[in-house]
């Protein structure tokens, strides 16, 4: 596997993983509290420790308890999910 895959298979790993624990063991209302701090931080992208990975994790916390916005986080992760596989031919 090229190294560049594998990192970002591990990342994507890791970002399920936190989704699905926070679906079991955080409460809603703290869910949407963190997904906002993780999309506010993610607009900060450039800054070294934030990245903008943390928008779409963000927007999948707040997706959990807000169920209008799971068609279009689907439909955006299918986007992305798309140009990643197109970029990697």
């Amino acid at each position: 596997m090229p190294k560049q895959r594998h990192w970002k298979h591990r990342l994507v790993v890791l970002c399920y993983r936190l989704v699905r624990l926070a679906q079991r063991r955080v409460p809603p209302g703290a869910r949407s509290l963190v997904g906002i701090v993780l999309m506010t931080a993610g607009v900060f992208g450039f800054l070294p420790v934030l990245g903008f990975w943390m928008l779409p994790l963000g927007l999948a916390l707040l997706a959990m308890d807000l169920p209008f916005l799971r068609r279009p986080l689907a439909r955006f992760m299918a986007f992305i999910n798309g140009k990643l596989a197109a970029q990697a031919k």
